[in-house]
């Protein structure tokens, strides 16, 4: 009887360690992470009043992707399911909300929930294949506002592109230096291709700094696009953070290009002060070109897994754009907004 009661409670604690052991395999290979976010807008500057254009509805905002209403609005609710594997993988990362639909939205053919969908292979230890639809490599901003300090975007992140579908590598080349190389449909075009046309991309990385280009015919358009971003970032202190986004576009004659600069003091381990200042202009060959100088002050306040993110953001113009409280035209526009970000692991 002694013996068969030993026996039991080794079997039993075999079983726990193997179920044990269990759980922390499957806790490393599947995860469900994510954010939701809401917010509170308003112009300092200008009306608030909503403008009305047939179906179509309008607010004075500075005219970048997101956090463009006015008042208390949602943002988005972000699910993220991936399995990590040694080998295999994938990420299924699924939107609802505003800020969600209109990423997917600008993405044509694009379904409603989906940010990115994508498997990927570890082909060795140094080269990586990813099929399927994900977020951008080009700019240092995201659509996730947990990836980004400041709420609002800037316009080089708004003018895009968001999202690819195609086929990257991504290799190793040594500790410090990587590269990666893809062919993908026409930007934003992630669930389809109308014509045959594909698009090329390259990144060249050095530690945390990295040169992209995308070229490569567009559906739609009669000519190529050409976009060269240079994304980097450095910890000058311990405190002090400065990150660094310049990029150039052309369409077919027409596109954008500008440069912000992303300093960063961390001032305690629960708040943070950071700074995007941006210069910004389109170009066309068929008139001037349109330049914008956008200056965002944030701050970040964590409660544990919540970050509040207070707001004030000044765009200027070199052409009247806007209105001011007596709805005369004017060149700026003044906003104030408060975000709220929480995020689960």
């Amino acid at each position: 009887m002694k013996h068969l009661f030993t026996l039991t409670l080794l079997l039993t604690s075999i079983l726990l360690t193997a179920q044990e052991s269990q759980e922390e395999t499957s806790e490393k290979k599947f995860s469900i992470s994510g954010s939701v976010d809401a917010y509170f807008r308003t112009n300092l500057t200008g009306p608030n009043e909503a403008f009305e254009d047939g179906d179509d509805t309008f607010f004075l905002n500075p005219g970048t992707s997101f956090a463009d209403r006015s008042g208390f609005s949602l943002g988005m609710a972000n699910a993220i399911i991936s399995y990590d594997g040694d080998k295999v993988g994938f990420v299924a990362d699924l939107v609802f909300g505003p800020r969600g639909e209109d990423a997917v939205f600008l993405s044509a053919g694009s379904s409603n929930i989906v940010n990115q969908l994508y498997m990927y292979y570890n082909v060795s230890e140094s080269v990586t294949l990813t099929l399927g639809n994900f977020n951008t490599f080009l700019g240092y901003e995201v659509i996730s506002p947990t990836g980004n300090f400041n709420y609002s975007t800037s316009y080089m992140f708004s003018n895009g592109p968001f999202s690819h579908t195609g086929l990257k590598a991504d290799i190793a080349l040594s500790d410090d230096f990587s590269l990666m190389l893809a062919v993908m449909n026409s930007t934003d075009f992630t669930e389809i291709n109308l014509d045959g046309s594909y698009t090329g991309g390259l990144q060249l990385g050095y530690k945390d700094q990295y040169l992209n280009f995308v070229y490569g015919d567009q559906t739609g358009s009669s000519g190529s696009t050409f976009q060269v971003d240079y994304t980097g970032g450095s910890n000058l202190s311990d405190d002090f953070f400065l990150g660094i986004n310049a990029t150039y576009n052309d369409t077919d004659g027409s596109g954008f290009y500008g440069a912000a600069l992303y300093p960063q003091y961390t001032v305690s381990e629960t708040f943070a002060l950071g700074l995007r200042g941006e210069y910004f202009g389109v170009h066309a060959e068929d008139f001037d070109d349109e330049t914008v100088f956008a200056a965002t002050l944030s701050a970040n306040y964590s409660i544990d897994d919540l970050t509040i993110i207070p707001e004030i953001r000044l765009d200027s113009w070199s052409e009247e754009f806007y209105f001011d409280n007596d709805l005369e035209p004017s060149k700026s526009l003044a906003s104030f907004l408060v975000a709220a970000v929480y995020k689960f692991n």
